[in-house]
Parts: structure tokens; sequence; C-alpha cells
């Protein structure tokens, strides 16, 4: 029995392993269907998996492009002079972060010093003065725009281009001592924001010119570098020549760079022949790199440098810093302009300073720098804090929005005087005549100019052909000179012009002082003023203010000509 069971189970055994090694038909057809299933689910999978990873890379796309859009974007938005981030936000958080006024202007000024290394600093885009409506020339050139930075934003010329890249036609910097000179002791600079004005004594903090002159010098030989021409004197050559076809001191078209000097608090006030060497000093090492030179004699921080501002010493001082310009080396010669105060207001002190003007050549004057004065609040009856109260008592130069009404009134007394020329632009007063005693004498020969010297010296010459001409007419065949040949090299002969005859050139002037929107610089350009400068508007308007104020000046043209009546007859229009 026990026997048989066995048996049994390794029959089953061996018919399972028959029914596992020899399947059936159905089975095989069960094993077909199940691989045909699952190839089918691969298949379906992979399509599945390929429409997924279709789009998985569409959605990347979609996101890598959208980052790269809000990059874009941001990039161009924060680095736009017009977007109101640069004029609301960034003010209020340098002046949050930094309580000290100075300290946050050195901040703001690394800042963009660093953003401009990397190409993320803020500039004027999408070339707003391209129409030309804004268009002005001055000293030869053709600026973009009568808009212009004052001297203080960038005193050592840390960043010129990025400031020239804000917009303005003309860029100020310095001012710049002969040598390496701290100015006050700090504090010495404080903010008045209910009336957004600063109150500053730094005097004349500077690093010295020939610190800034090397800086001005390897800017110019990048500059030339990446035009081609090289890294040797050559190179730097061409480029103050003019070869490169824009001004050596901006190196951009239709801007000018303005470098202000200043003379050392230490060198005597009574010394003139010193201090003159201390602005001569300053001209010969800087002049090669500025289109304009200006002669600080108004700062209100100097001690004495405000007397300099009397007729004789300001036209020793002015005449050598002429003379020192004209001998640059370079084949246009920088202009010079003289900064004076709004202090000394006097018409004496006004024809004194234009005397010296037209004495020593000088180009033009710069009308305006910071007040000693304190000037009410604005609005008219406006109570500042005791903070500001306190504020206003430090000693320094008051800058701010009050001074605009002065500025376009000594616009117009210079302009006024000037345009007078250089004999009435300093007359005597009545007494100074009265006491004069009256004196008979025989008319004196007024000394002759080169000008004139040389306008002689053309006409014996011409003369002279004339005469040589007869005489051999005469010998081929006598009396026969052409009388209407003789009339008309005589005329050449006596139209050559006196300097009595040319016209006198005009004094440019510069206005700086409470400017803070396009129309006040349409009328202070409007008293006479060439080019309307900012200072503190920027303190408290960011990178963004002469957009705007280029902008304002647009609005307010355009909006006076929709006014005027047109000039055609009523039935032609």
């Amino acid at each position: 029995m026990r026997g048989q069971l066995q048996w049994s189970r390794a029959q089953a055994a061996r018919n399972a392993v028959q029914f596992h090694a020899r399947p059936t038909f159905r089975q095989f057809q069960q094993v077909r269907h199940a691989s045909s299933e699952l190839k089918k689910e691969v298949a379906r999978n992979e399509i599945v998996g390929d429409a997924r990873s279709g789009f998985t890379r569409i959605k990347n796309l979609l996101v890598g492009t959208s980052i790269l859009a809000v990059l874009g974007f941001g990039y161009l938005y924060v680095t736009d002079t017009r977007a109101t981030f640069h004029q609301w936000l960034v003010p209020r958080v340098l002046r949050t972060i930094y309580p000290d006024a100075e300290d946050a202007h050195r901040a703001g000024n690394k800042a963009l010093k660093a953003l401009y290394s990397v190409g993320l600093h803020p500039r004027e885009r999408g070339n707003p003065d391209l129409n030309g409506d804004l268009k002005v020339e001055v000293f030869g050139h053709v600026l973009d725009n009568p808009i212009g930075t004052s001297a203080g934003l960038d005193k050592n010329a840390d960043i010129p281009d990025v400031v020239l890249g804000f917009g303005a036609g003309i860029v100020e910097v310095g001012g710049i001592t002969p040598r390496p000179q701290e100015g006050n002791p700090k504090p010495r600079v404080w903010r008045i924001p209910s009336q957004n004005a600063v109150i500053n004594r730094y005097g004349l903090n500077s690093e010295g010119a020939d610190s800034v002159a090397t800086r001005l010098r390897q800017r110019l030989r990048e500059f030339a570098y990446a035009l081609g021409l090289g890294l040797d004197p050559v190179a730097e050559q061409s480029v103050l020549d003019g070869h490169a076809g824009v001004p050596p001191g901006s190196q951009m078209p239709g801007r000018l760079l303005a470098v202000q000097v200043a003379k050392m608090k230490v060198t005597p006030d009574n010394d003139i022949d010193a201090i003159a060497q201390d602005y001569v000093y300053c001209v010969n090492q800087l002049a090669k790199y500025a289109d304009i030179l200006v002669v600080n004699v108004s700062s209100p921080n100097t001690p004495g440098l405000r007397n300099l501002q009397q007729a004789a010493p300001l036209t020793k001082i002015l005449t050598a810093v002429v003379d020192a310009a004209q001998a640059t080396d370079r084949k246009t010669k920088p202009a010079v302009m003289v900064k004076v105060s709004p202090d000394e207001d006097s018409d004496e002190q006004v024809s004194g300073i234009c005397g010296a003007v037209w004495a020593s050549g000088v180009d033009g004057i710069i009308v305006g720098n910071t007040t000693n004065k304190r000037p009410d609040p604005l609005p008219l009856g406006y109570q500042l804090s005791q903070k500001e109260q306190n504020i206003l008592l430090e000693t320094g130069g008051y800058s701010g929005p009050q001074l605009f009404e002065r500025t376009v009134a000594l616009v117009k007394k210079y302009r006024t005087t000037l345009d007078k020329g250089p004999n009435e632009s300093k007359p005597k007063s009545e007494s100074e005549t009265k006491a004069e005693p009256k004196k008979i004498e025989a008319p004196k020969q007024p000394e002759k100019s080169e000008f004139q010297l040389e306008t002689e010296a053309m006409k014996a010459k011409i003369r002279q052909q004339l005469q040589q001409k007869s005489d051999s007419t005469k010998s081929a065949a006598p009396n026969s000179l052409d009388a209407e040949t003789k009339s008309a090299i005589e005329s050449s002969a006596n139209s050559l012009s006196t300097p009595a005859q040319l016209p006198t050139k005009e004094k440019v002037i510069f206005a700086t002082g409470g400017i803070t929107n396009g129309k006040q610089a349409l009328e202070v350009l409007n008293a006479g003023a060439s080019v309307a400068m900012v200072y503190t508007a920027m303190v408290y308007g960011g990178a963004g203010t002469i957009t705007r104020i280029k902008q304002e000046m647009r609005e307010e043209i355009h909006g006076e000509e929709k006014k005027l009546p047109s000039s055609k007859p009523r039935d032609e229009r």
C-alpha cells in the first residue's frame, strides 16, 4: 500500500514536469496573448513617456524663458534712469542706512563705481536727445542738452562716465587742490529733508591734482585702446588732439567734462602769487583731460577764498590760469571759467568780476555756489522741526530750492554787465569821477595789438604786389594798368577789419543754485545762461534727475508751442 502511494506521487511529479515542459496550445495562446499585451503596454508607456517628456521640455523652456525675460526686464528697469526706483527708493534707502550725509554720498559713489565695472550702472536709455530739440552750442561744441551737474557729486573724478551716462550735457568734477587735503573735521554735511536742502562745510577735501590726473590719464588710455588705437603715447595724443571725433575730456559726442580747480587751504590769503601758482599747478596736471577748466574762488568753507573775487587779485589769478591753459599740449585748448559766489551780488562786485573776466581772457562765469545765508523755509510759513532748526545753526554753505530766485536775478545781472563789453564792464562810480582832476594831455597813440600789426603787414604786402604789377605793366605798356584791377586790389587792402570792427566774443554763463525742475531750467536759460546746472536736486532725486528735468523742459516747450496761435491765414487752416 505504501509502495503504491509513493509510485502515485512520482507519477504525478512526472506528469507535472511533462505538463510544464510541454505546454498545451491553449497555454501557448495565453502566453502569446500576454506577451502581446505587454508589448502594447510598453508602447503605450513609451508614448505617454514621450508626451510627458515633451511637455516637461516645453515647461522647462517656458520657465527658463520667463526667468530670462524677468531678469532682462529687471536689468533694463533698474539700469534705466527713468525708473521711479531711482527717484523714490534709492535716495530714501541711502538716507535710512546712512544717517550721516557724507557717508551716504561716499557709499552711493562706491556702489555706482562697482556697478559700472560690471555694466549694471543706471544710464539714460532710448537717447531722448536724438531729435535735437534741446541742443545748444557752447565753446564751439554742440551739446545734446543744456543741463549740467555741479562739482561736488564726483570730487575726485571717480565716476565721470557714470554721471555722463545720466544724460547731462556737461559734467563737472572736483574741486581739486594741488596736493591732497583732508578738508574740515567731520561731521561736515547735513541734510534738511523737509526743504530738500543740504548744508556742507567740506573745506575742499581732495586727493590732489596728481592723483586725479593719473586717474583721468588711465581713463583716456583705456578709451584709446577701446578704439583700437593702442596704449602708446601716440594713441593718447591722438585722442587729445581730437582725432577720435569726440571732445577729449568727456570722450562722448555732445557732452563736455569740466574740471574744477582750487587753492590749498594753507596757502596764505595775502600771497596772490602763491595762490596763482596753486591754480596753475592744477591746470598743468589736469588741463589735458578737461574740456573746461573751472577756477573756484567762491567756496564759503575755505577761509579767505571769496576775497579773491576782488578785481585786482582775480585778474592776476585768472590771467595766470588762462596762460597755463593755452600752453596745454593739445590741439584744442580747454575753455576757462570762473565760479563766483551768490553772496557777492552788489553792482560794484559784479562789475569788478566781469572786468577781471574780460581783462584776463576767461571764457565765462559759473554764477552761483552755496550761500552763507539761511533762507526762509518753503512753503512760506512752514515750521521746521527742532532738529532741522539746529542744523541751520551749523557753519557751512547752504544749497537748496530757495536759491533759485537769487540765481535767476544774478544771471540777469551778470548777463547785462558782461554784454557791455570789456570797456564798460567796470564803470567808475560817480564819486571816483568827481575826485579825479582834469588834465589836458596830448593824445596818446594806442598800442597796436597783434591783430592790428598782422593787418597792417597784410596791407603793405598787397600794396607792394600792386606796385610790382604796376611797374611790370608800365615796362610793357606804360599807363596801361587796368583801373578795375587796381580798384579791386586797393579795396581788398582797405577792407581788412580792425579789432574795433570785429564782434566781441560773448562770454558764456552757466547757472547753478536751486534748479530742481524743467520749468526752472528754462527760466534760467531765458535769463541769459547757456547751461543750467544741478546738484542738490540729484541728492534727493537720484540718478534719474537729469532725465526728468529734460522731459519736463520738453513738455514745457511743446506746451507753449500748442498755446501759440497759428500764423496761417484763417482760410488756409
